[in-house]
């Protein structure tokens, strides 16, 4: 226990003694509070304290009715702050934090133009062409965090185009070959906040796609690796098979491979990318066919 808390409890043992000796001095007076009451003492709650004064008493009562009225109060304010109560209101109100389209899950904008993004996601699934669904995710949140930071840009110029006709009238007695340079540096004076958040934005983003690239890089690394150790140990059964003068189905053993791309393999690894660079090609012609019917 602290010195002061010592000293607390010193004086309640004092006061209960006192009181103790009043009470079989002096009668009790009339309509006693019940012992064991929780008044208060130098702002703690007692409940060995002798029984209070009516002063004391007439205190407690107010500061009581105070917070009852004040929990009244607020219980009536909360009432003007319970938000929208209808589905559209509700719509309404879920899209107040969309402002530039750099936070949040949402990634479109309504004018943004989606056969772009489209275009901009299938570009970045041909480059890293991902397998599962990790790899999925993640080139799909690198294509996200691209088209926000694309959007940075347009977001500033937006800034410095606004302020320059609202803050036209400002400088018209200056010299005019001037006027654009104080116009954009008033702007940027009264928009610094957004400005900065642009920045700051735009460093979170950039920090994102470094650590998501990492981490795809890292996945396509490791599935590649276990893909040429199970390719390595299919070519040792395709070879076994055929020395023994048996069908060799991969399917049969668990592999997702082809036996061209096995027989590939087997011939080195030149073989083996020119095998799967055709494979692709015939692929991406294929896709390109069917998007055109």
């Amino acid at each position: 226990m602290t010195p002061r808390n010592i000293r607390r409890a010193a004086e309640r043992k004092a006061r209960k003694a006192a009181a103790k000796a009043a009470k079989q001095a002096v009668p009790s007076q009339s309509n006693p509070l019940p012992p064991q009451t929780d008044w208060a003492h130098d702002g703690e709650l007692c409940w060995d304290s002798p029984e209070p004064t009516n002063a004391e008493f007439a205190a407690l009562e107010q500061r009581r009715t105070l917070s009852t009225a004040q929990l009244a109060a607020n219980r009536a304010n909360a009432l003007f702050s319970s938000g929208p109560r209808t589905a559209e209101g509700k719509a309404k109100v879920s899209l107040n934090a969309v402002k530039t389209g750099l936070t949040g899950h949402t990634v479109l904008l309504p004018s943004d133009d989606a056969a772009h993004y489209q275009d901009h996601l299938l570009a970045y699934q041909k480059e890293f062409e991902p397998s599962g669904p990790q790899e999925s995710l993640l080139v799909q949140s690198l294509a996200d965090t691209a088209w926000r930071l694309l959007r940075i840009p347009a977001l500033e110029m937006a800034i410095y185009a606004s302020g320059r006709a609202e803050f036209a009238s400002l400088f018209e007695n200056h010299d005019p070959a001037q006027q654009p340079c104080m116009i954009d540096l008033h702007t940027h004076l009264v928009y610094e906040k957004q400005l900065r958040n642009l920045q700051l934005q735009e460093s979170r983003l950039a920090r994102r796609r470094e650590k998501e690239t990492v981490e795809l890089r890292a996945l396509q690394q490791e599935r590649r690796q276990k893909e040429m150790q199970d390719l390595d140990l299919a070519a040792k059964e395709h070879m076994a098979a055929k020395h023994q003068g048996k069908p060799f189905n991969p399917a049969e053993f668990g592999f997702e491979f082809s036996t061209p791309e096995i027989e590939a393999y087997i011939q080195g690894p030149s073989a083996l990318k020119i095998f799967r660079l055709l494979a692709r090609k015939e692929k991406n012609a294929g896709a390109t066919t069917l998007a055109a019917a």
